[in-house]
Formats: C-alpha cells, sequence, structure tokens
C-alpha cells in the first residue's frame, strides 16, 4: 500500500491534447500510488477555453468549482446533452464518451477534473 500528498504549491503544469485556453494542472497521477488508477487535475478555463469534441479512453468526472461550463456530450436527456454546469455542478461519464466543454462564462471557471483507468 502507497501515499501520496500533495501539498498546494506542489501541482506542475501540463499540456491537455484537444484544449484551449485553459492551464490545466496535475494534482495527482495514477502511478502516484502503487495500482492507481485515478488522476486528478485542476483546470483554469478563460472565458472561450474549452476542449474539443471527442473522447477518452477513461471514466471522467468533471466538478466546477467556480464558473460556469457549457456541455455538449453524446448522451442524456435532451435537456442534458447540450446543458451548462455552474458551480456546485459535476458530470460524470464512461469510458470513450464523446463530449466538449466551453467556458460560456465572463470569469475564468476552475474545474476539478478526476480520470479513472478502468481495470483490466
Amino acid at each position: 500500500m502507497s501515499y501520496k500528498i500533495t501539498r498546494k504549491d506542489e501541482p506542475y503544469n501540463y499540456e491537455a491534447a484537444g484544449h484551449f485556453d485553459v492551464r490545466t494542472t496535475r494534482v495527482h497521477d495514477a502511478a502516484d500510488v502503487n495500482q492507481g488508477m485515478v488522476t486528478m487535475g485542476l483546470s483554469h478555463f478563460l472565458p472561450g477555453g474549452g476542449s474539443e469534441y471527442g473522447s477518452n479512453p477513461k471514466e471522467s468526472i468533471y466538478y466546477i468549482v467556480e464558473g460556469q461550463m457549457y456541455l455538449e456530450s453524446e448522451l442524456g436527456t435532451p435537456d442534458e446533452v447540450k446543458t451548462t454546469l455552474y458551480a456546485g455542478d459535476s458530470y460524470h461519464c464512461g469510458p470513450d464518451t464523446k463530449k466538449s466543454i466551453v467556458n460560456n462564462g465572463a470569469d475564468c471557471c476552475k474545474m476539478l477534473v478526476c480520470l479513472v483507468t478502468p481495470a483490466g
């Protein structure tokens, strides 16, 4: 068993493919603990910033800490396929779900991102 504590000044910046006008910071990598499957980051999207429509092979959770994000997803009810997420809202989808997000607000959006590698 292992663990990792990340102090507030330790997350590092990285480039996220298909993203624009965003500062992405990695808080935890799956490799931080043995057999780890969870990656966590905090993204800061400028107004108009977001991600292109596409998918990734991991289960994803987006939690809006501050601001708002417009979400377009291939799954959900008609009201959920295209919707705006506000501070306190979250979105959870399975691996390979196509989606895009764009900060449609006037202020920077802080979004906590958790990615889980499927077992197997």
